[in-house]
């Protein structure tokens, strides 16, 4: 093989080539090596710099990331640096661990519930359910904690207050108020402090408090992996049961669920530890259900007789009864 056909199937140029072939005969393959290799950049920060940005993280920085110690530095110290470097430098000095060396969290497994009834799991798991032949949506997932046994399931199009209302009442007419609902954080069931004006509850928190349905909420995902199971089963099992169906829509979906819900409990749901059922009779009457699963809001009726609910203005018949509720507080109730 000639140089030139060396170069250009090295995407070299001819005088490196003879240069790299010229180091083989006098050194052997090590000559092949760059003369580069262990010679400390030209671009390198020098040790004295180096140790006075250590020193400052030691002292103001000490449990800074390396982002936030960057922007401290920049900001407060005027000395710039890349991310980096500064992220190569902490960890060397101890001063960061990287994700990938942490301990992971140790999660104990928890025992199921004694009692059917006792604890239901609920979460909305959102997925491409029809398989490209309608939009992506939610499923609203009710599992049972002592027996793994689908209680409800329902579509929706999204993960809203109202959408659990609905599935909660199914679930209350059908089988009985449970003790308690185990769920996430979602802001449907939990109202976190930044947004808090007051220690109140959510719409749906309301919903359960009427019903005296405790509502726990979990502080990470993997304290309710009983329905996340179940909702990765769901997501392979029950989207190739709709294919076999030619099941296409939501509204399809949910007059057919209650069969795959029987079937999948036949398979899969286990004995409780104990056979007491927890569930209470549902004693609300019909009107009283209507009132309880609504969106109620509290509204400041003006001296012209007119509230203000959802971006629209309200006005009230100005009889001479309804002139009594100026400038009072009246509750709005909103069904889905």
């Amino acid at each position: 093989m000639t140089g030139v056909e060396a170069a250009r199937r090295l995407n070299l140029s001819c005088r490196q080539v003879s240069r790299l072939v010229k180091r083989f005969t006098q050194f052997g393959a090590g000559g092949l090596l760059s003369q580069q290799r262990g010679v400390p950049s030209n671009h390198r920060y020098d040790d004295n710099h180096r140790l006075r940005i250590l020193n400052l993280i030691h002292e103001y920085y000490a449990d800074f990331g390396p982002t936030l110690a960057r922007e401290k530095l920049i900001e407060r110290h005027s000395i710039k640096i890349g991310l980096e470097t500064l992220r190569q430098w902490m960890i060397a000095d101890g001063l960061w661990v990287p994700h990938f060396k942490r301990k992971p969290c140790i999660y104990q497994p928890r025992y199921r519930r004694d009692c059917y009834g006792e604890l239901i799991q609920i979460d909305g798991s959102h997925h491409d359910w029809f398989e490209g032949r309608s939009d992506k949506c939610c499923l609203l997932v009710f599992i049972d904690d002592a027996t793994g046994k689908l209680m409800n399931l329902r579509f929706s199009e999204t993960e809203s207050a109202f959408d659990y209302m609905v599935t909660t009442r199914e679930y209350v007419e059908q089988h009985g108020k449970p003790t308690a609902f185990y769920s996430d954080r979602h802001t449907v069931f939990h109202v976190s402090k930044r947004d808090a004006k007051t220690n109140r509850m959510t719409q749906f928190g309301r919903v359960l408090h009427e019903l005296n349905i405790e509502l726990i909420c979990a502080n990470s995902s993997q304290a309710k992996g009983r329905v996340e199971r179940a909702n990765k089963t769901l997501q392979d099992r029950l989207v190739k049961e709709m294919r076999l169906q030619h099941i296409d829509n939501i509204e399809q979906a949910n007059v057919w669920l209650p069969d795959f819900i029987a079937d999948f409990n036949h398979r899969f749901a286990k004995a409780a530890q104990y056979p007491k059922d927890m569930h209470r009779p549902l004693r609300e009457s019909v009107d009283e259900l209507h009132d309880i699963f609504s969106w109620q809001e509290p509204r400041k009726v003006s001296k012209s007789l007119t509230f203000q609910y959802d971006k629209v203005i309200y006005l009230i018949d100005p009889t001479e009864e309804n002139q009594r509720l100026v400038h009072q507080v009246v509750k709005v109730i909103d069904r889905p």
